[in-house]
């Protein structure tokens, strides 16, 4: 049974009890996108970066990222407007689910010295970020192609009114959270 199928039949039905029985099925939290981002700030000066930087995402997500500019000029960090500097894609429905389920049960397993993440790294409106260092910790990534290690940015978008909703939703789901949340913590 998929993530989707299971969020539908056990962890929808455990959110209304706990959250309370009255409220719609429509206003429950429940993932809206998975966002992957990989910054490549060598690209200014070496072009082909990008180009393994583009391929590495589109194994581990299953589908082709789109080429990230640079929205203004800076200086400091010898850039123009207009040059790419990485790569994003964005995971919707079955994709996001599989995602999901992917990262939690085989990748999250397979990081050097993990011990869960933090619910520190919610933001106010529930939403999840996540920095992996390293890109072939992706069962997708053959090790022997890769030209050099880069981490890449998980931003999870979940459908909560608070961080408590959007805890206790992923929590279901099976992240690995090294700390727990409380509902008094949260208010």
């Amino acid at each position: 049974m998929g993530l989707k199928n299971r969020y539908q039949s056990h962890i929808l039905p455990e959110l209304r009890k706990e959250l309370g029985e009255n409220r719609s099925v429509m206003s429950m939290p429940r993932l809206i996108k998975i966002t992957l981002n990989m910054g490549v700030g060598q690209a200014k000066d070496d072009k082909k970066l990008l180009d393994y930087a583009v391929r590495d995402l589109s194994e581990i997500s299953g589908r082709k990222p789109i080429v990230t500019m640079t929205k203004a000029s800076e200086a400091g960090f010898k850039i123009r407007e207009g040059w790419p500097i990485g790569c994003k894609v964005t995971l919707r429905k079955e994709r996001m689910y599989d995602f999901f389920e992917n990262y939690v049960s085989i990748v999250c397993p397979k990081m050097r010295d993990f011990k869960g993440y933090s619910v520190k790294s919610f933001d106010k409106q529930g939403n999840f970020n996540i920095g992996v260092k390293e890109q072939i910790v992706f069962s997708e990534i053959r090790y022997d192609k890769i030209d050099k290690i880069r981490g890449l940015d998980i931003a999870i978008s979940v459908s909560a009114q608070n961080v408590y909703e959007a805890y206790l939703l992923l929590s279901k789901m099976n992240m690995p959270f090294r700390d727990k949340l409380t509902k008094e913590e949260v208010a």
